[in-house]
């Protein structure tokens, strides 16, 4: 019989400070009204002073821990997505290890944006079909206010903090991740990027000085291509499971702005009343975002549910996992 890698459990953590669109209005030149039009954003967490992506990771994973008969020793591997690490090396999988006293797992890191998630949820699946583990975590955590330029209202509206993570486990039941499409787009580069910090500009004075270190978005050509992307490769990824808007219980799209998610949407012929959605609490999570909303809707999702996870980052990548909930 075939294994599948299932979704036995979900975590997910975002730290106490909130910041609403009222505070940004004293930061920057926008307002409320304007936030909401364009993003569907109320309100995002902040981490706070000292608190890093694996601190996140770490809460999140414990949430999950709590709801399992698993201890931390008990995990093979956790991948962590993320594009804001600890540091650029050691890996943040490595201290998220360290720090829950996950003794006998190993790690690593992915980054594929915004779309990140989705790839380390694929990957963490094939250790699982494989048979070299039984118990994969994937964690998707970022401290995106590291980032952020507060000078800037074109990015500072848009970004949040937070953490979410699924336990992946073997089952051969017709349940757990059933398929999945990639692409990528490497000319996109340009529309959605950290400029410097890598090898190509690495950290001087200058780059500090001209705010470098900061995102950089040109907002419209990212939101036309988002559109086109999430959208053509869900659908996709439903024509080639037989899937309509009446089988799927679930889309579950990347929160970076809502009209994308509206799209989206509307392109799978779904209702409102059949997307997650909670990018109005937590802003544009990057990595954190599609496991966050597992973790919010996780009392309403029953086993065999059809879901769709949809994201599009940076670079460009993006992607669609075909999901049937095991639990």
């Amino acid at each position: 019989m075939k294994t599948r890698a299932a979704i036995t459990a979900v975590g997910g953590y975002v730290p106490e400070k909130v910041l609403t669109n009222a505070m940004l209005e004293t930061m920057v030149d926008t307002t409320d009204a304007w936030i909401l039009e364009r993003t569907g954003i109320s309100e995002r967490r902040i981490a706070a002073k000292g608190q890093a992506s694996s601190d996140l990771a770490v809460a999140a994973i414990q949430d999950l821990l709590r709801k399992t008969s698993y201890q931390p020793q008990d995990i093979d591997l956790i991948i962590c997505s993320t594009v804001s690490p600890d540091h650029v090396y050691p890996a943040t999988a490595n201290i998220i290890a360290h720090k829950l006293g996950a003794t006998k797992s190993w790690g690593f890191d992915m980054n594929a944006a915004c779309a990140g998630f989705l790839y380390a949820l694929r990957t963490g699946s094939q250790f699982i079909e494989s048979g070299m583990h039984k118990r994969v975590i994937v964690v998707g955590a970022d401290v995106m206010s590291c980032r952020v330029d507060y000078e800037d209202r074109n990015t500072c509206i848009l970004f949040g903090d937070g953490a979410g993570c699924v336990l992946l486990e073997p089952t051969t039941e017709e349940v757990g991740i059933m398929d999945s499409e990639f692409a990528v787009d490497g000319g996109g580069a340009a529309y959605l990027y950290q400029k410097a910090g890598g090898s190509a500009f690495p950290t001087s004075l200058d780059t500090v000085e001209n705010k470098e270190h900061f995102i950089y978005q040109d907002g419209k050509t990212v939101f036309k291509h988002a559109v086109t992307g999430m959208a053509d490769i869900t659908e996709a990824v439903m024509k080639r499971n037989g899937l309509s808007g009446d089988t799927i219980a679930w889309l579950v799209p990347h929160q970076a702005n809502k009209r994308i998610i509206d799209a989206t949407a509307r392109r799978a012929g779904l209702t409102d009343d059949k997307v997650m959605v909670n990018i109005h609490r937590y802003g544009n999570t990057t990595n954190g975002t599609i496991p966050l909303c597992l973790w919010n809707w996780e009392s309403q999702l029953h086993k065999g549910d059809n879901l769709l996870l949809a994201a599009f980052g940076g670079g460009f990548a993006w992607g669609s996992v075909y999901v049937k909930w095991a639990f």
